[in-house]
């Protein structure tokens, strides 16, 4: 599994933070508060902080308060932070690219539905899929904008005048005496128009990857939807979305090395 993956499975849910920054914790913490201020009696206040140390010690580690109470808010805060992000990705993509987000989407409703009505799929298995199918959802916004940025760059650059331009200084390179200073002039221009070349290339190519993962990822959640159904073990579909995830993290790790790129053609 890719190392970005590994450090998602290792976010932990802040318990410390839920145990303290709670409306009961508070608000029991606030009335004894003022419940000393109000009475004079300090040994109300010492009693509540004596309560309050015992529990910030016991109740972060507590697994039965983790699974009652503060995983679900873990869960609800997580399906918050997508949402919201999820939705400034959508947003931002113009309305081709959303019309394909849309339909991945109801591939995902669909392949979940037909997960629950299969019997051999246990709940907890599912939803560990399920949040797969999620993460897949948003690793797709990711790469439409990926290749909306892409051929914005590539549009922006006229490869067909850098071949012409390539001709001619190649032509002075040819024509010209050495040690004449255009030749040498000629030269240095025909190095930076190579490496423009060569960039756009990389581009090119990065683009043709990306797109080709945002059409597996199309086809194999129209696979999965036609064979959930008859599916024995809920591995097949986990074994299926682990190998989506890690062609995905592949794409960005390349994405990565093209952003040096374009931030070099940007300067040209």
């Amino acid at each position: 599994m890719s190392k970005a993956l590994l450090k998602r499975d290792r976010e932990k849910p802040p318990y410390l933070r839920y145990a303290f920054f709670n409306p009961y914790n508070l608000s029991l913490l606030g009335g004894a508060m003022a419940a000393t201020l109000a009475t004079g009696h300090w040994w109300v206040g010492l009693f509540a902080f004596a309560a309050e140390a015992i529990w910030m010690l016991f109740a972060p580690d507590s697994r039965l308060l983790q699974k009652l109470w503060f995983d679900k808010v873990w869960l609800a805060e997580q399906a918050e932070r997508r949402r919201k992000r999820q939705a400034e990705k959508f947003n931002a993509l113009p309305d081709v690219e959303k019309a394909r987000a849309l339909a991945l989407r109801q591939l995902q409703r669909r392949i979940q539905k037909l997960a629950e009505d299969n019997p051999s799929f246990t709940v907890e298995l599912l939803r560990e899929d399920v949040n797969k199918l999620e993460d897949l959802v948003e690793d797709f916004l990711d790469l439409a904008t990926t290749c909306v940025r892409y051929e914005e760059h590539l549009a922006q650059m006229d490869i067909e005048a850098v071949e012409r331009d390539l001709r001619r200084f190649q032509a002075q390179v040819d024509t010209l005496p050495v040690g004449d200073e255009r030749r040498s002039v000629a030269q240095k221009n025909l190095q930076v128009l190579l490496q423009r070349k060569d960039r756009w290339k990389e581009l090119r190519r990065n683009l043709q990857t990306a797109r080709g993962q945002m059409d597996l990822m199309e086809n194999t959640f129209r696979l999965l939807a036609d064979e959930i159904v008859t599916m024995k073990s809920p591995t097949e579909l986990g074994d299926r979305l682990d190998q989506m995830r890690e062609g995905v993290e592949a794409v960005r790790q390349t994405a990565r090395e093209t952003e040096r790129l374009l931030t070099a053609v940007e300067r040209t």
